[in-house]
């Protein structure tokens, strides 16, 4: 990409400092001496640039110092237009060389140099979808209604189920005519590149523009328009309600403010838009933070959006610098054939270690949500310089947890919204597989399997609620399933897991199971057994997110998930049948929530590092909570081996796990004394009562379990054994038992001999 050296004078004049060259009459708030140096700084717009075009590359910054030294006699040709009185927006900018910009701004009344380092087409977008520009910030020439207002006029926001309420999906003008506009106020001088325009998001209405033309304002009451050599620039807009359209300006313009204005629109509905704008903020050079960079992150970490095989390349470079607690390992193959890679951190990889919980991380399910992908790479690199460089909290993580990261569950979808970029992939390209397929209703529908169960049942305490097997149509074949779904069921099926999240993106609050409601209604409060435990890992998360943790924060879209303290109940918010998170409970040991990280799904790549910043504590504080509960082994008495596929029941609570393979299991639960009860198929059950603490250290809870008699002969006659003479015994004197109550009953009054 091609660095430019760019050199302007740019005239940041407020409205009270006008000045008005032409009478030679001053404003009262401004001085003799700054007039002189305001009608110089006029003379120097055309100066630095003519000297500059003949100087040489390495002489341009000392060239521009000398003429900003000199008085100018007269006023240059190259001023756009700029009429006495008036202030001078810069759209003349012209290449020097490949390093970097040179401008000459005025701040208030003194003229400042001021050199930058980047790439034009780098300025990122100011913030609309993403919030950072804030609401006061943004003003129109009239709205149709409340939730049509300016605030509105956000790339992508999306609107509620109804027209006309207060959370509408864009600014709609109250006036069809060619006069109306919206504004943004960049609160700073700033470098304006470029505009993306979307139409109304609605179900009901079709409305968006399909031209514009662009002005700028140092003080928002004497406008320049963006011009295009000497005719005024009108830029192409949008011909459907959802695809961005941008468009660059042909010279980047410095201003304070910038307005759209609408010149025609879609014939049957009405001048609605939704907008991005792109810019660079010109710093002021006498500010001691001038020279610094605005990264949002100490952490010396890859922040930028990854394609598949940087995703790659990076996952390997953190192998390389910590291959004593990594392993990259995959679980399958998209659609075409991309894989499914998963970062495994353990002290011991590639292990499961005897009573050492299972945790993982999914993210990338839409491909289209990319924040999640990028915070696990970001976690992965964190983690290992971390442990290396001593960190207790991330050594102890490491040492008593075996996480596994999976940055991409759809790698055909990211790599069609990562073509389109983040502000161009719009709302749903890159959302399904490449089938088609939205992986997040793509796993068994088991909710409804039990919830019918439970309904015909007699007795509802034996209608199985955990560990509840896949219909058989699922497993075929022909099912519609996407192999990526398939691929995480077999891997939640051979790890015994024990808390995950499902990173995703476009809201922010974080919702925990059930995802489904009942009977099919479109949204109603459906709990878990667990319902109390699952609000305390979501909230676990919500509040040491910054952003969600903010009560000054805007709502993302339609609804404000702040009075519920950023977490939901999914079923409360809308139902999602087949999801991931409702399978990984009833399916397996696994509680999952669902964490919603941010309003703007694919967000540029210079905010990644306050991203970071915002879910660092969440992502850490959230992992510890697998060691929450009781956990321990299930032994066979005689034996002493683990016993696998035992029950554990907590009383009162009406969701059993099972033990994994080596006998261990883990049962997350709040603090409290709980009546724990074990038995597995062949063994007497028992019973013990544990207590378990408000610390994130899981209680250890053994048990050993005695085999049934009939359980234990059948074991030692299978093994070739010969049974002990005691039993033998004991076995005779239960069938003479046996032949004398026949024989009472037969009415022969005795026993045979």
């Amino acid at each position: 990409m091609q660095r430019v050296h760019v050199c302007a004078a740019i005239i940041l004049c407020i409205a009270h400092a006008c000045l008005s060259f032409e009478n030679q009459t001053v404003n009262n708030n401004v001085t003799k001496s700054e007039s002189n140096d305001l009608k110089l700084m006029l003379n120097l717009v055309g100066n630095v640039t003519e000297s500059l075009d003949t100087a040489k590359p390495d002489e341009n910054h000392t060239q521009a110092q000398r003429n900003a030294s000199e008085d100018g006699e007269q006023m240059n040709k190259e001023t756009h237009g700029a009429k006495p009185g008036e202030f001078m927006i810069s759209q003349g900018l012209r290449e020097v060389d490949s390093e970097q910009f040179s401008l000459n701004v005025l701040y208030g009344t003194h003229l400042k140099f001021v050199c930058l380092n980047l790439n034009l087409s780098d300025c990122p977008p100011l913030g609309l979808e993403s919030l950072k520009v804030s609401d006061d910030q943004l003003e129109s020439s009239s709205y149709l209604s409340v939730g049509l207002g300016p605030h509105r006029g956000r790339l992508n926001i999306q609107s509620g189920l109804e027209d006309d309420d207060e959370y509408d999906g864009a600014w709609c003008a109250g006036v069809e005519d060619q006069e109306q506009w919206l504004q943004l106020n960049a609160f700073r001088p700033t470098l304006f590149t470029g505009v993306i325009l979307q139409g109304r998001n609605s179900i009901w209405s079709l409305n968006w523009v399909r031209t514009y033309k662009v002005q700028f304002s140092n003080d928002s009451s004497v406008w320049q328009p963006c011009m295009n050599g000497s005719e005024e620039a009108v830029f192409v807009g949008n011909e459907d309600l959802e695809t961005p359209v941008l468009a660059l300006f042909p010279e980047p313009s410095v201003a304070q403010y910038i307005r759209i204005n609408p010149q025609t629109w879609f014939s049957n509905g009405t001048i609605c838009l939704r907008a991005e704008v792109l810019g660079c903020p010109v710093p002021d050079p006498d500010s001691p933070h001038f020279s610094e960079t605005e990264s949002g992150s100490s952490d010396d970490l890859d922040f930028r959006h990854h394609n598949y095989n940087e995703m790659r390349k990076l996952m390997k470079s953190v192998n390389d610098e910590c291959p004593n607690i990594t392993r990259i390992y995959t679980i399958g193959r998209s659609y075409t054939g991309l894989k499914l890679y998963v970062m495994e951190i353990s002290d011991n990889p590639g292990k499961h270690e005897l009573g050492e919980p299972e945790f993982r991380y999914v993210a990338g399910m839409h491909g289209n949500e990319v924040l999640g992908r990028e915070l696990l790479l970001n976690l992965m690199q964190y983690i290992c310089r971390e442990y290396n460089r001593g960190n207790q909290r991330v050594i102890q993580l490491v040492k008593d947890t075996r996480i596994h990261l999976l940055p991409s569950m759809n790698p055909d979808g990211y790599e069609a919204a990562y073509e389109k970029g983040s502000e161009l992939s719009g709302w749903a390209l890159g959302r399904y597989s490449f089938e088609g397929i939205d992986m997040n209703h793509n796993f068994p529908d088991l909710n409804n399997i039990m919830w019918d169960a439970q309904e015909m049942a007699m007795d509802k305490r034996r209608v199985s609620n955990h560990y509840i097997p896949m219909p058989e149509y699922y497993t075929s074949t022909e099912a519609l399933v996407a192999p990526e779904t398939r691929a995480v069921i077999s891997w939640m099926q051979d790890i015994p897991f024990v808390l995950s999240a499902n990173l995703h993106g476009g809201e922010l609050v974080v919702t925990y199971p059930f995802d489904c409601t009942r009977d099919w209604i479109p949204r109603q409060d459906t709990p878990t057994a667990d319902n109390d435990f699952f609000r305390w890992l979501a909230t676990v998360y919500a509040s040491a997110n910054l952003v969600m943790a903010n009560p000054e924060r805007r709502i993302c879209h339609s609804e404000d998930f702040q009075q519920h303290n950023n977490i939901i109940n999914g079923a409360d918010w809308h139902t999602v049948p087949g999801s991931m998170n409702d399978f990984s409970y009833l399916h397996a040991n696994c509680f999952e929530i669902t964490v919603e990280l941010s309003c703007d799904k694919f967000p540029h790549a210079s905010e990644l590092p306050i991203e970071w910043e915002n879910n660092k504590e969440s992502l850490l504080l959230y992992m510890e909570q697998v060691h929450r509960g009781i956990k321990g082994v299930i032994r066979d008495k005689d034996t002493r081996a683990g016993i696998a596929n035992a029950v554990i029941k907590v009383d009162g609570l009406g969701h059993d796990i099972r033990s994994a393979v080596d006998g261990d299991f883990w049962r997350l639960l709040n603090p409290g004394e709980y009546k724990i009860t074990v038995w597995a198929e062949g063994y007497f059950p028992r019973i013990r009562h544990c207590s378990v603490g408000s610390e994130p250290h899981a209680t250890i809870c053994d048990f050993t379990l005695t085999k049934t008699s009939q359980d234990r002969l059948k074991q030692i006659l299978a093994s070739g054994g010969k049974i002990p003479r005691d039993n033998q015994v004991r076995i005779r004197a239960m069938r003479m038992r046996k032949l004398r109550q026949r024989g009472e009953t037969g009415g022969r009054g005795g026993a045979p001999s």
